[in-house]
């Protein structure tokens, strides 16, 4: 069975994020084996000075080594985190800073760096407060995902998204929920 890594970085217990992912993630789960890293409450520190010098002298903590290699061995990824300060949680940043690991998740040659994951499909599901779409300028994760795909060799970014929820009547919250589910699933039969 392909592999199938689950990174979720909502915060909240209610989260309407979680909820959209929560029905695509048991729909996927028919197809992949999955595994869940939660990064709620996790600790990833950021990279410093000190982070780059022990790396250029070999020194990574084994944990980073090891999910670096689970997310570079993984067939596909779903990451779940809701629009925040216009991108995603700094958390997830910080895990992705955290597993950029020259020889694990990428490498270079005498010109450019390239990707080491064999993932061919990332699924991003967010939900944004404000009325900003995938694609417009304001909104930063997409493009931050799509980049990050072309140094560690991700394959295609899709992002499901629900919009303008702070902004909605409980009724309509609910619609563009069920409407962000239902894309979802539909992508599940190609994922």
């Amino acid at each position: 069975m392909q592999k199938l890594i689950f990174i979720d970085s909502c915060m909240r217990e209610e989260s309407r994020t979680k909820r959209i992912a929560t029905p695509i993630i048991a729909e996927l789960s028919k197809r992949y084996e999955v595994e869940r890293i939660a990064l709620e409450g996790a600790s990833y520190p950021a990279v410093d000075s000190k982070t780059l010098q022990d790396r250029n002298n070999g020194i990574v903590p084994e944990h980073f080594v090891d999910l670096a290699k689970k997310v570079a061995a993984a067939d596909r990824i779903v990451i779940a985190a809701p629009f925040w300060d216009m991108s995603f949680p700094a958390i997830l940043k910080l895990f992705i800073e955290n597993l950029s690991l020259f020889g694990v998740t990428f490498n270079s040659d005498d010109k450019t760096c390239y990707g080491l994951c064999r993932c061919q499909k990332l699924l991003y599901i967010t939900t944004r407060g404000m009325n900003i779409s995938t694609g417009d300028p304001l909104e930063q994760a997409t493009p931050y995902l799509k980049a990050l795909s072309f140094l560690w060799g991700l394959g295609e970014i899709v992002t499901i998204s629900a919009q303008n929820l702070d902004y909605s009547s409980p009724e309509e919250i609910e619609d563009k929920i069920s409407l962000a589910i239902e894309s979802g699933l539909n992508l599940c039969k190609d994922f």
